[in-house]
C-alpha cells in the first residue's frame, strides 16, 4: 500500500466583524470562570464575618424601619394605599441591587489585577460576575418583602407577574453604569472616592423613601432623567397594585436611558479593555 501524503490547506478568511464576534463567542467559552469568579466573590463577602449572608437581610431591613419612621411616621407622606413598610421596601429592593453593583463593579477589574494582566479573557466577566454577587443579595433580600406582605396580610395583583421585566430593566442600569465606573475606575482612581458620594447622593435623590407622586406634576418629567425613578416606579407598580400608577412618560424617559446607558457603557468598555493590562 502506498503512503500517500496529505498536505492541509488552511484558508485565513479576513471578514468584517469577525473579531467582534469572536468576542461574544469567547464570553460563552470562558464561563466557567465567570462561574467561579462570582462563586468566589459570593465566598468571600461573607468569609469570617460572624452573620454570613444575613447582613444581606440586616441592612435593607434597618434602612427600612428608619424611613418608614421618618417619612411615615412623622412626615405621614402618602403611601399609595399600601402599608409604608412595603411602599419603602418595595423600592429598597431595586436601589440596594443598584447601589451595590455599582460599588462592586467599580472596584472589580482593580481587585483582580493579576489576573487580568497575565490571562487573556474577555474582560467583561468580571464587572458581570460582581453585578451577579449583588443579584444574589437582591434575592436574598426579597425574603423581606415577602416576610412584611405577610406579616401585613397583604395579597399583591396581577401585576406581580410583570416584575421579572422590572428586574431585568434594573439589571440593564446596573450592568451599564458599572461598566462604565469599572471602565474609569482603571484610569482615574479617584472614582474610588466618587463612587460612594454617587451611592449616597442617589439614594437621596430616588424615590426610595417616598412615593415619586409627591413630586409636583410640571417636575416628573425631569425628576425621570434619573434613570432609577422609572425602575423603582415600576417595582411599585408591580407589587403594590390598586393605587399604584406608572406615569408613563416618565417611565419610557427612563426605559429610554437605561437602554442607553447600557449600550455606552458596553461600547466604552470595549474600547478601553485592550489598555486594561497595561494601566493596571
Amino acid at each position: 500500500m502506498n503512503n500517500t501524503k496529505i498536505v492541509a490547506k488552511q484558508e485565513l478568511v479576513i471578514e468584517a466583524g469577525r473579531t467582534e464576534q469572536q468576542y461574544w463567542k469567547d464570553i460563552w467559552r470562558y464561563r466557567e470562570l465567570f462561574y467561579f469568579l462570582a462563586w468566589r466573590d459570593i465566598l468571600v463577602r461573607y468569609k469570617q464575618t460572624a452573620i454570613g449572608i444575613a447582613w444581606a437581610l440586616i441592612r435593607p431591613f434597618l434602612t427600612m424601619v428608619v424611613f418608614s419612621v421618618v417619612f411615615g411616621k412623622l412626615a405621614q407622606l402618602p403611601s399609595q394605599g399600601a402599608p409604608y413598610p412595603i411602599l419603602v421596601f418595595s423600592a429598597m429592593l431595586p436601589w440596594q441591587f443598584f447601589a451595590n453593583s455599582l460599588s462592586e463593579c467599580s472596584n472589580s477589574l482593580i481587585g483582580n489585577a493579576n489576573l487580568i494582566s497575565k490571562v487573556y479573557f474577555p474582560r467583561l466577566i468580571v464587572p458581570t460576575s460582581a453585578v451577579v454577587v449583588s443579584f444574589v443579595d437582591f434575592m436574598v433580600s426579597g425574603i423581606i418583602l415577602l416576610g412584611l406582605m405577610a406579616w401585613y396580610n397583604f395579597v399583591p395583583t396581577w401585576r406581580i407577574v410583570t416584575l421579572p421585566i422590572f428586574i431585568a430593566i434594573a439589571f440593564a442600569a446596573s450592568m451599564g453604569a458599572g461598566l462604565w465606573l469599572a471602565s474609569l475606575n482603571v484610569k482615574y482612581r479617584d472614582f474610588r472616592y466618587i463612587v460612594p458620594f454617587i451611592v449616597q447622593f442617589g439614594l437621596y435623590i430616588s424615590p426610595v423613601g417616598f412615593s415619586s407622586t409627591i413630586v409636583p406634576e410640571q417636575w416628573r418629567f425631569l425628576y425621570s432623567l434619573n434613570p432609577i425613578v422609572g425602575v423603582i416606579d415600576g417595582f411599585r407598580w408591580a407589587i403594590l397594585g390598586g393605587e399604584s400608577n406608572l406615569y408613563l412618560p416618565g417611565f419610557l424617559l427612563s426605559l429610554g436611558l437605561v437602554f442607553l446607558l447600557l449600550m455606552s457603557g458596553i461600547w466604552y468598555f470595549r474600547k478601553m479593555e485592550r489598555t486594561f493590562a497595561d494601566v493596571i
